[in-house]
């Protein structure tokens, strides 16, 4: 059977993985992107099953078998996803509606559907070329880690929904390149060009949640999508509504005298909304700006130099244009946004970003600060980020060490404003504050308090951080600013209890109360006993918008609905879907396989040892792969880049050692050591290792150009991943070699394990911090080699 086709078809299968992450996104949120890795991993794990009861039955007709698999994976990807965007899932009453944990696990077993055809498919060609697993379990890595490539290149050019026609191609292309008979296969080469372009639109394009900003803001009267756009960083959608106009305008003071002007809606993947606002040049129609929380450091600065770390929509690049900046430099991570201001929409946003004082950086905010060799007076981060109530909003920007860099590229005096929203009880407000006393603790200050300003109004906070004690003239500013526009102090050096809560009125100064507690001699106690999380963020532990206590979830719970607005329900789905993963791998894998009976006659190692050794390989190589590709977002300057760089590398680089195995395994065997423990403490050390030197690496080549960045991660990658790839095919080749019919047990048992591990190593990072989790993954190695240690 030609190679070729089983590359053809893991390449569908990868890319059908990352373009269904790209799907949900957009139809629910970002971190349902870890139950599709699940859910990816659970078809694999299903199929040991299957092949385990019908292995016989389909080995004697593995041709038709092969294709029958590869062209239902073809016609499933689509159909899966029309199904599954159908079905009523509402997360966010999956803490007190059991019917939406039904929903969850009625989600992921549609989805799940292609990826166990496609997933047989591999399995049978394992089983049926048992003295070659090493070529073909290389020919899957190999072809996955192309489709991962050509999956996020597709998406630079083709909306998902459309990337589900090349899938359907790509498995169609697989079942063509597995026919011996030339007719059979041109006419399906001929399907693989035709019917993926017969799927019926309908079918394919994303629907967004009732839930989300995009869907809520279409249901006014007049309202329409002006345009849309679509790239690997998100679905971009510009609303106009004329009948109910938008008014956005973050901070505003409820006692503005100036009003926004005309805006339309620009929504990013159907949620978050920023607004683009009409402007003709008269810095006096946005005099609005002046009015809100983020304007408070132009009143304490005079035209200062200006970093604006998010420049979305251009709000903040009005607000600094009004204060008359002497200089702007404004950066975003999305070049598909800057192309909406300066191209589609130029005219009527004023062609803010061509101003001769400002100019547009396209980077990732925190990898821009880090590589910078400008001093700033300002360093301003808008309102960008998670959605509230997320709380997986991986973010590199609001880490201690972020704060650190910052600091770093301020001129003596200089200043930091942050602007957060205020939910109650406080968490977003404190947690910056938490942060920024970590951070400015670390610069070697000994009294925090004498640098930090904290104003809020009935919706957001801004916080002021200063590389400097504030002076008496800026405190005075401050309080100017803030009884001008009715905004509360929130904190300030010396403010008095009784002056924190007088215009936006709370049953108490929670804001107040709380950032005096971190600030005081008890902040651990307060950290610990209060209700959320506010342990700053790290760089290792990247969460800033993870503010649950699991301690809390059966308080939450008691509360049913009144709990909506305290729930970090990206936690609570990351949990239920760990959850879903155990009970369906158990279910459908474990106990199948376990009712099966035990292996027959032969030399192979007890099942149990058998079963240690794939279990931990499943868990220890997907430990590995998340947390190297969280370690590089900061290096190589996006999440999209750092997955893609990622995971085609560990895939390539994981098939060629696979390839090799066998050939170093008999080289091995020649010096009288054993070949499968061997590898797998050979990759458990080169885990820690590359753990080891990839910070210093990072650290001191983030100012590289990118094209020296991504050779470098996939230089250090390299070996590593070569190494990872060795211990599953010499492991399953030693047991083929001794009880073929134990093949499909060990794939499946990898594959249960990879289904949980998918889910648990991001649920290990949120809590340990991604170090802990490659630690992990080289304990598991050292087990699994401990399994395979003796003799059979």
């Amino acid at each position: 059977m030609p190679l070729a086709a089983i590359a053809l078809l893991s390449a569908g299968i990868i890319a059908y993985e990352i373009v269904l992450m790209r799907l949900f996104a957009v139809i629910q949120w970002h971190h349902f992107a870890f139950m599709i890795i699940s859910i990816a991993l659970l078809g694999y794990g299903v199929s040991g099953t299957v092949l385990a009861f019908a292995r016989v039955w389909l080995l004697a007709r593995f041709r038709l078998a092969w294709q029958v698999h590869a062209a239902l994976f073809a016609i499933g990807a689509p159909l899966a996803f029309a199904l599954a965007q159908r079905l009523p899932l509402n997360p966010l009453e999956i803490l007190w509606a059991p019917r939406q944990v039904i929903y969850l696990a009625a989600t992921g077993l549609v989805l799940m559907v292609p990826f166990l055809c496609g997933a047989n498919a591999i399995g049978l060609a394992l089983a049926r070329f048992g003295g070659g697993i090493g070529r073909v379990y290389r020919s899957d890595l190999i072809g996955a880690g192309a489709g991962a490539s050509v999956a996020i290149m597709a998406l630079f050019v083709l909306p998902p929904g459309d990337c589900l026609r090349l899938i359907a191609g790509l498995g169609l292309a697989a079942t063509a390149a597995a026919s011996i008979r030339w007719r059979s296969g041109l006419a399906l080469a001929v399907a693989a060009l035709a019917v993926p372009l017969l799927i019926p639109p309908s079918l394919i394009t994303p629907r967004p949640s009732d839930y989300k900003g995009l869907t809520q803001a279409l249901r006014a009267p007049g309202a329409t999508v002006v345009h849309e756009s679509w790239s690997p960083l998100g679905l971009l959608s510009v609303v106009d509504s004329p009948t109910i106009p938008f008014r956005h305008a973050p901070g505003l003071s409820l006692a503005s005298t100036a009003i926004p002007p005309a805006q339309l809606g620009l929504f990013t993947d159907a949620g978050a909304m920023a607004a683009i606002t009409r402007f003709d040049g008269d810095l006096e129609t946005v005099r609005y700006l002046d009015f809100t929380t983020p304007a408070l450091p132009y009143h304490v600065l005079d035209r200062p130099e200006v970093l604006i770390l998010g420049a979305g929509a251009g709000a903040d690049v009005l607000l600094a244009r009004y204060h008359r900046a002497a200089r702007i430099d404004a950066v975003e991570a999305d070049p598909a946004v800057i192309a909406l201001i300066r191209d589609r929409f130029a005219a009527y946003a004023g062609h803010i970003y061509d101003h001769d004082r400002t100019r547009i950086h396209v980077a990732d905010g925190r990898n821009f600060v880090a590589r910078a060799e400008t001093r700033w007076d300002l360093i301003h981060l808008p309102i960008l980020g998670a959605a509230a109530g997320a709380g997986l909003g991986e973010t590199t920007l609001y880490t201690v060490e972020a704060f650190r860099d910052m600091l770093d590229r301020l001129r003596p005096g200089g200043m930091i404003a942050a602007t957060r929203w205020l939910r109650l009880p406080p968490r977003e407000s404190l947690k910056l504050v938490a942060t920024a006393i970590a951070a400015l603790g670390g610069a070697g200050v000994t009294d925090p308090g004498r640098r930090l300003a904290l104003i809020r109004n009935w919706r957001t906070t801004t916080l002021l951080i200063k590389n400097g004690d504030l002076t008496a003239d800026q405190i005075a500013r401050i309080e100017a600013f803030a009884e001008a526009r009715s905004f509360d102090l929130a904190y300030l050096p010396g403010l008095a209890r009784e002056r924190a809560n007088r215009h936006n009125l709370l049953d108490a100064p929670f804001v107040f109360d709380g950032v005096g507690a971190l600030l005081g001699p008890a902040r651990d106690d307060f950290l610990d006993r209060y209700k959320f999380d506010l342990t700053p963020a790290r760089d290792d532990r990247p969460y800033f918008f993870d503010f649950l206590k699991w301690r809390t979830v059966p308080e939450l719970a008691a509360l049913r609905v009144q709990a909506a607005p305290l729930i970090e329900r990206g936690p609570l789905i990351l949990a239920a879907t760990l959850l879903q993963a155990v009970v369906l791998s158990v279910g459908l894998i474990l106990l199948p396989l376990w009712a099966k009976g035990g292996p027959g006659p032969g030399r192979a190692p007890p099942r149990s040892r058998i079963g240690a050794y794939f279990l931990c390989l499943g868990l220890a190589f997907l430990f590995v792969e998340i947390a190297f590709i969280r370690h590089l977002v900061l290096f190589l300057g996006h999440p999209i880049f750092a997955v893609a760089v990622v995971l085609a590398a560990f895939l390539l680089f994981a098939g060629l050692g696979a390839g090799a195995a066998p050939g170093i395994a008999k080289f091995v065997e020649r010096r009288g050591l054993a070949p499968v423990p061997l590898a797998a403490v050979a990759a458990g050390v080169a885990a820690l290792v590359i753990l080891t030197v990839l910070p210093w690496l990072s650290q001191g080549l983030i100012a590289a150009p990118m094209a020296v960045r991504i050779l470098v991660a996939l230089a250090v990658i390299a070996p590593l991943a070569f190494l990872m790839g060795m211990p599953f095919p010499l492991g399953l080749a030693r047991v083929a070699a001794s009880t073929p019919t134990l093949v499909p047990w060990a794939w499946g048992i990898n594959g249960c394990a990879s289904v949980i591990a998918a889910v648990l190593a991001t649920l290990l990072a949120v809590h340990f911090g991604f170090t802990a989790v490659v630690a992990l993954a080289a304990t598991l190695y050292a087990c699994a080699a401990a399994a395979f240690a003796r003799p059979p």
